[in-house]
């Protein structure tokens, strides 16, 4: 199965980054309180930023990335202008 690292913004609109094989149920395990940790009193969440991987080992580097970015980049890696609050 080919690997999809994903980014998606929960509830209270902070994002969480992620890979696996099969984003639909990912998805659903996070909105049924049955994904990470950080997400289970944060749903619903929505899906707002997928990238295609060819491999696990691939998709845990990207993922390492992004996780190293700031909230500023990872809004610009989605398309989300940045407003501050």
């Amino acid at each position: 199965m080919p690997w999809c690292l994903y980014i998606v913004r929960c509830s209270d609109t902070s994002l969480y980054t992620g890979i696996t094989t099969d984003i639909s149920r990912r998805l659903k395990e996070h909105n049924s309180k049955k994904g990470a940790f950080y997400t289970k009193n944060k749903i619903p969440v929505g899906l707002v930023y997928r990238e295609p991987m060819t491999s696990q080992s691939e998709a845990r580097k990207r993922e390492a990335e992004i996780k190293k970015l700031t909230r500023k980049q990872k809004l610009e890696l989605i398309g989300i202008e940045c407003t501050r609050r």
